[in-house]
């Protein structure tokens, strides 16, 4: 959690041409509220990685999801985004904040007698329900505890089946897995 000094980045987010459209005209951003998730719900991004926000659409479109959501044509339209106060998993200090927040989450769940969501989805836990459940309690707490809320979430996405037995690098890393999210608390 900081503000960077230098804090614009280039990032790029994937979405179906009419979308894309709509964005260049200062239309706002569709927020992604699935439980799934992986940086709680909000806008996401490819840091420095167009190709990747593409690759994203052109998946997206391959599922086919629900009318609403369906890609027709796959796009991948660029921002800049000032980061200002981040909480950025890339950092230790990021880290260890949400690492502190599972905790009181942890507890929070047990005394409302409630199941704790589990991440899912093979190797790459593809569906971060834990994940984005605790990243949206942060959010909920400081807004609750009127502190100053996060603009920006970023955090490296690792994908892929890992290139040898045990080894943490993975087949489909790209050269910059980095996803910044802008929460839908801060809209």
């Amino acid at each position: 959690m900081h503000e960077l000094s230098s804090s614009f980045i280039l990032a790029y987010h994937g979405c179906d041409h009419t979308a894309a459209e709509r964005l260049l005209e200062n239309k706002p951003f569709k927020i992604s509220q699935n439980e799934y998730d992986w940086l709680g719900s909000g806008v996401y991004f490819w840091e420095s990685n167009p190709a990747r926000a593409l690759q994203w659409a052109r998946h997206l479109q391959k599922l086919g999801r629900t009318r609403a959501s369906q890609i027709r044509r796959p796009y991948a339209v660029g921002a800049v985004i000032d980061l200002g106060y981040c909480l950025d998993l890339v950092s230790t200090t990021g880290i260890e904040f949400v690492k502190r927040a599972y905790e009181d989450f942890k507890i929070y769940m047990d005394k409302s007698r409630s199941k704790m969501p589990l991440n899912k989805g093979g190797d790459d836990l593809l569906q971060r329900h834990l994940d984005c459940a605790v990243i949206n309690h942060i959010h909920s707490i400081n807004k609750r505890d009127k502190r100053k809320p996060f603009e920006t979430v970023r955090g490296v996405f690792l994908e892929g089946n890992r290139i040898y037995d045990t080894s943490g690098l993975r087949k489909d890393v790209y050269p910059s897995g980095k996803r910044i999210v802008l929460p839908a608390t801060h809209h």
